[in-house]
């Protein structure tokens, strides 16, 4: 290993850690009011869907609502988990468990 790719891998370091430690370490150190803490609690929430619904529901650039689609059928049994269990690990292997079994059921 080279001495620019130890520079490199470095600053690739410092430039992801800085801007995600240093709000959490401004924010241990005052009282957030209740209001923010509520609105800060949907955050994940959002995130997550605006990761998923994509993949769920979109296919070569165009919404995908067809009987194909493997995503979507496999995301009904997975939401259905989390929202009975609150738990991060059973709608886990719901997931992988309905898409492996509805992949081989639809295909």
């Amino acid at each position: 290993m080279g001495t620019k790719f130890i520079i490199s891998v470095i600053g690739m370091f410092l430039v992801t850690y800085i801007p995600r430690f240093m709000p959490v370490y401004g924010l241990t150190k005052i009282e957030l009011p209740q209001a923010v803490k509520s609105f800060l609690e949907y955050v994940p929430v959002a995130v997550l869907s605006a990761l998923l619904f994509p993949v769920i529901f979109i296919k070569d650039g165009k919404l995908f609502l067809d009987l194909s689609n493997v995503y979507l059928f496999s995301a009904i049994p997975t939401f259905i988990a989390a929202y009975f269990t609150r738990k991060l690990f059973t709608p886990v292997v719901v997931g992988i468990v309905s898409y492996v079994v509805l992949s081989y059921i639809i295909k």
